[in-house]
């Protein structure tokens, strides 16, 4: 996660991390911290009432059988409060299609850990929104993946959009906080734009640009993905409009996500325009850390198989029903998690050369669909390594 407003507008100083210590990072900083502690996603059933054409798990309008019970899931958070978790982000599927949903979360929010949800936000009524805000939730998270057209072509649902537009207002409404997650790809690079201003306009705080990783159904979206020059446009455009919106004092925190290198251009960019600054925007990011899966984000599947992130559903470290989440997490001697935790060690190809894999280390999962090996260099790296170094 590259956090454009905090690295580019001076959101967030190294300092401010400092002051806090081994102490509770504040929800803000979190992609920053180098806590040891994940954030953890969990996808609470396979079960959603879209069927999106890249969904990650091929989540059906079905119940599925295995999924963590209420009392399963009880004790994995309880695991996760012991281990002082701080954020759990509730994902599906459609999260809102769990019966215990509420249950889970105000649990969840007692204990100190932060929930959040990630939701297609078709089924956030007014009702829905209140009972999110009592039972916990700080966050929800919604899905837009253009304007209304292609919207609701990747939701294989007419309405989707106008429904998940209703959602988004009824939760702020509620007193929630919101933002929009957009998955950039050539189909819907054009409404990039739009559906950026358009969640300026509405007051929505967050905006997520996620790169397109290619996982589930979104394997057959290889193809769709952008060009390396379409990306490198992409970030000059994210990173145009984070300082404008700036500028405007507009209230819109952006990132972008699911491609480090991100981070690695708007260094260049702070080097060439604001040296003084360089060298904290390098350590910013060198705590961010780079790719997260196996390090700061943790997943768990609807049946309780641990993965080193939400997209790597082929590689399980562990179920929660047979162990406990801290015992899969921080068992030193699982080959994958070792390799994860020393990425540099391992890498091939033009990421094992990489002078960036301090703040980088590509994408894993992008990695072993395209070449077959985790370890071979990330296909969506789009870095010119002729440039100067900073």
């Amino acid at each position: 996660m590259i956090g454009c407003t905090k690295l580019l507008c001076g959101k967030a100083t190294v300092s401010d991390l400092i002051k806090h210590g081994q102490g509770e990072i504040e929800p803000h900083l979190l992609q920053f911290s180098t806590n040891s502690k994940p954030i953890v996603i969990w996808n609470v059933n396979n079960r959603c009432n879209l069927s999106c054409k890249h969904c990650y798990i091929e989540a059906k309008d079905e119940e599925h059988k295995g999924e963590l019970t209420t009392q399963e899931a009880k004790r994995f958070i309880d695991d996760l409060a012991k281990m002082k978790i701080p954020v759990l982000l509730f994902s599906g599927g459609e999260p809102l299609l769990r019966g215990d949903i509420y249950q889970l979360a105000a649990g969840a929010d007692k204990k100190g850990i932060r929930p959040v949800l990630s939701t297609n936000g078709t089924l956030i009524t007014r009702q829905v929104a209140k009972e999110l805000r009592m039972s916990g939730f700080k966050y929800v998270g919604v899905s837009l993946d253009g304007l209304e057209q292609i919207h609701d072509d990747f939701r294989n649902r007419v309405g989707a959009f106008q429904l998940a537009l209703k959602g988004l207002e009824n939760a702020m409404e509620a007193g929630l906080k919101v933002g929009v997650r957009f998955t950039i790809s050539e189909k819907n690079k054009d409404d990039l734009p739009q559906v950026l201003e358009l969640v300026a306009e509405r007051g929505i705080p967050r905006f997520c640009m996620y790169h397109l990783v290619y996982s589930g159904r979104g394997k057959d979206l290889i193809s769709m993905d952008t060009s390396k020059k379409d990306k490198e446009k992409t970030i000059e455009f994210i990173m145009d409009r984070t300082l404008k919106f700036s500028e405007e004092k507009r209230e819109l925190e952006i990132l972008t996500v699911d491609n480090p290198v991100d981070g690695i251009v708007i260094l260049r960019h702070i080097k060439k325009e604001h040296p003084e600054k360089a060298d904290e925007v390098y350590e910013l990011l060198r705590r961010a850390g780079g790719c997260s899966a196996g390090e700061k984000v943790a997943n768990v599947d609807p049946q309780g198989d641990v993965h080193p992130c939400q997209f790597w559903q082929n590689l399980s470290l562990g179920n929660v029903k047979e162990k406990s989440f801290a015992e899969i997490w921080l068992n030193s001697g699982n080959p994958h998690l070792k390799r994860l935790r020393a990425k540099a060690d391992y890498l091939k190809g033009k990421c094992g050369k990489c002078e960036w894999v301090e703040i980088c280390g590509g994408c894993r999962v992008r990695a072993e669909a395209i070449h077959g090996d985790p370890w071979e260099e990330d296909p969506a790296c789009y870095l010119d390594t002729d440039q100067d170094s900073c």
